[in-house]
């Protein structure tokens, strides 16, 4: 079976085509460059953008898997959660091409494509198993607990933590997006500030970051010398020991011996770099999706879609996109 799928929730438009669960291609254009002079993502820029480009990276991805469209099997598109504008490009483009093939769509929950992300390296990976989705809209642990089912265990009660990265980048002065600027900066300093780790009692596996971004404010107006790279350093390791240690405590609590990291935050090299330390520590297994399928992709779409597929779960023509779409909707 060959799908291809679309993602456009955000500000990446992305293509990807994989055959019973073989990655054939993966087409990628991001919008930073032209978001970052806004501080943010401006969502009626990024869907005229998604709505510029779709079809040619339609195009590419065909050409890498060497394919004719008409060999395309399955059709899908990330359906929510994400920017209404920019969904509606993506999926309006994979039921037209449905449609143009008289062949089946899928639609798709990006937070499974995030979670599935982690077996395009790690096929034998099985549920049940802990997984951190970390990302500029979401902060949550969750149990995988069947291939189309996860529960909720925690989540940020307010900030997540990609926007705490990027509010935070914002008060240095390092631009946009914050989790990069942020890294970047904290390599050239140490962590020599404790920034607050707030809810640590035990068995509380909710997070919270808007006090730290207030913390990081006061901390700068009242040493506005400090150094930049040494505040971003210490706040990253606030952010990163929060993550790490509720992960793997929420899994020993609940007796999982595997954590799965997903996001755009699992990308952070201190975030894994921790985890590996606690993974040898507790004896709990911790996977990490290669680091150009931790942002929005297309590839994660597909392997969701493949699997929905395979158990004929396919999707009306009439799907519409659902900016809020929760954990409840496979």
């Amino acid at each position: 079976m060959k799908v291809l799928a679309l993602e456009s929730s955000c500000d990446e438009t992305a293509v990807a085509i994989i055959e019973d669960g073989r990655l054939l291609s993966s087409q990628i254009s991001s919008q930073i460059d032209i978001h970052k002079r806004f501080g943010g993502v401006v969502p009626e820029i990024a869907a005229r953008k998604h709505l510029e480009i779709i079809d040619r990276m339609v195009s590419r991805s065909l050409e890498e898997a060497d394919l004719d469209i008409k060999e395309i099997d399955v059709f899908a598109s990330t359906m929510g959660p994400g920017l209404v504008g920019s969904l509606l490009i993506g999926l309006s483009f994979a039921k037209g091409m449905a449609i143009a093939m008289n062949k089946p769509f899928v639609g798709v929950n990006h937070l499974f494509g995030h979670v599935y992300a982690n077996f395009l390296r790690y096929p034998l990976l099985k549920p049940p198993f802990m997984v951190l989705l970390v990302s500029g809209g979401h902060t949550e642990i969750l149990v995988l607990k069947d291939w189309d089912r996860i529960e909720l265990v925690g989540k940020t009660r307010d900030d997540a933590a990609g926007e705490a990265f990027d509010k935070i980048a914002r008060l240095l002065g390092l631009g946009y997006p914050g989790g990069p600027a942020i890294q970047e900066a904290a390599e050239k300093g140490q962590a020599k500030y404790h920034f607050p780790r707030p809810l640590r009692e035990k068995g509380n596996f909710d997070f919270s970051f808007s006090g730290l971004k207030t913390s990081v404010l006061y901390f700068m107006k009242k040493n506005p010398l400090a150094s930049v790279s040494d505040v971003a350093a210490s706040a990253q390791e606030a952010i990163v020991d929060s993550l790490v240690t509720k992960a793997f405590d929420a899994a020993e609590s609940l007796h999982l011996d595997e954590i799965a990291f997903a996001g755009g935050v699992a990308s952070n090299s201190l975030l894994r770099e921790w985890a590996r330390v606690q993974s040898e520590v507790s004896g709990i297994k911790a996977y990490f999706p290669p680091v150009d399928l931790c942002t929005d992709n297309a590839a994660m779409i597909a392997l969701v879609a493949h699997e929905k597929a395979k158990r004929g779960l396919f999707s009306p023509l009439s799907t519409n996109a659902v900016p809020y779409l929760t954990l409840d909707f496979f």
